[in-house]
């Protein structure tokens, strides 16, 4: 740390006032919602990130001799690998069968949120570099002093990436499937960039949607009211129970997020014969919309694609957003114009024999995921000249 500065570890975020922290991650990039302070806050209030669900909270915080924030991290002791996205399991294998435990960690990312953001935030522009160097040293400082196995920055911007990487961190690429809006008026205007098959296919998964008899409601800001919420949390209980055994988002959180940020919030629900069947939230960047959570209580064919991926298009175009995220994993989304894009992270790895067994495979992966987009896009669903 530079003499001016002093790093510290608080445990709970609410002991950071939100001005200071929402500075922070205004200064370091485009608005994300997730790394607003009331997400992260709601998320630890409402029991969903907390030591009992194995997501303790580490923030890492940087200030100035008088003691203003100059820099934070949103950093956890993990107890597991699970509500990540970026997949370790086979490495807490090895590091046990070799004798070693690989548990407990430490993440710095959003819990439950495989979005892009920077996760060294800084208060200001004005040298960025040295601070997210400082905060980077304070992460691995901590790291070493706790003697945990391993440091993980997940869903980096690709600028923080290279600059970890250069640190000496191991550096991970992944996929996911992003719609761009390259400037549609209508959804009609997307349709028409498609080639004739696809076009149709989408046509007739939405007609088929729309014989079934509901209708779609976008709520946002002051229209979000609990009962929204309590159908909402039906359908994502199920499909939570189905996934992973158990649901990681406590029903308070959604409330917390409704009551701090309702303009940050698009929850998608559908309904039919008078009660809701479907929903998807999202939430609204200032580039993006993000979709994050679905489930429904009634089987329709296509009712997921339209719940969580035309419709969160539309929205998209009326607001004037640049894309939608639709989240982690997902090929069946290439036929339905959402293309490939990376996601990186990067991982520090106390253990030597360990950390070069994992740099052989890394290199490995990033060329596969490399192909793998060079395919996706060769596959694009989009025309290449015009159809007959």
């Amino acid at each position: 740390m530079s003499e001016s500065r002093t790093a510290r570890i608080v445990q709970q975020i609410e002991e950071i006032p939100a001005a200071e922290w929402d500075q922070c991650a205004r200064a370091s990039g485009p608005y994300n919602p997730f790394l607003r302070h009331a997400f992260l806050a709601a998320l630890e209030r409402s029991g969903s990130a907390v030591p009992e669900t194995g997501w303790q909270p580490l923030h890492l915080v940087i200030e100035d001799d008088a003691g203003q924030l100059q820099g934070v991290v949103p950093m956890y002791l993990k107890s597991h690998s699970q509500g990540e996205y970026v997949f370790d399991y086979a490495w807490a294998e090895a590091w046990h069968r070799s004798g070693g435990q690989y548990y407990p960690k430490l993440q710095v990312s959003v819990p439950f949120t495989p979005v892009t953001g920077p996760r060294l935030l800084c208060r200001s522009q004005s040298g960025q570099q040295e601070t997210v160097t400082q905060l980077l040293a304070g992460c691995v400082q901590f790291a070493e002093q706790l003697n945990v196995s391993s440091l993980h920055f997940t869903f980096l911007p690709q600028d923080q990436w290279q600059h970890l990487g250069q640190a000496g961190l191991l550096r991970r690429i992944d996929r996911q499937f992003h719609w761009h809006n390259v400037g549609y008026q209508h959804f009609d205007d997307f349709l028409a960039a498609l080639s004739s098959k696809k076009r149709k296919n989408i046509r007739r998964e939405r007609r088929e949607v729309a014989d079934i008899g509901g209708e779609f409601e976008w709520l946002t800001g002051s229209d979000l009211r609990e009962h929204h919420w309590d159908a909402f949390y039906h359908f994502y209980v199920d499909t939570g129970s189905r996934k992973w055994g158990q649901p990681y988002l406590t029903r308070a959180f959604f409330s917390e997020i409704s009551a701090s940020m309702p303009e940050d919030i698009l929850l998608i629900l559908y309904k039919r014969n008078g009660r809701y069947v479907a929903g998807a939230l999202n939430l609204i960047g200032e580039q993006a919309l993000y979709g994050r959570n679905w489930g429904c209580i009634e089987d329709h064919p296509f009712l997921h694609f339209e719940t969580c991926y035309y419709q969160a298009m539309e929205f998209a175009i009326a607001r004037g957003l640049q894309r939608v995220e639709a989240g982690a994993q997902g090929a069946h989304k290439l036929a339905r114009g959402y293309l490939p894009a990376p996601t990186y992270s990067a991982h520090w790895i106390a253990d030597v024999r360990l950390r070069d067994a994992i740099a052989t495979y890394l290199k490995e992966e990033r060329s596969y995921v490399a192909e793998d987009i060079e395919f996706g896009g060769m596959h694009s669903p989009f025309r290449r000249a015009p159809d007959s």
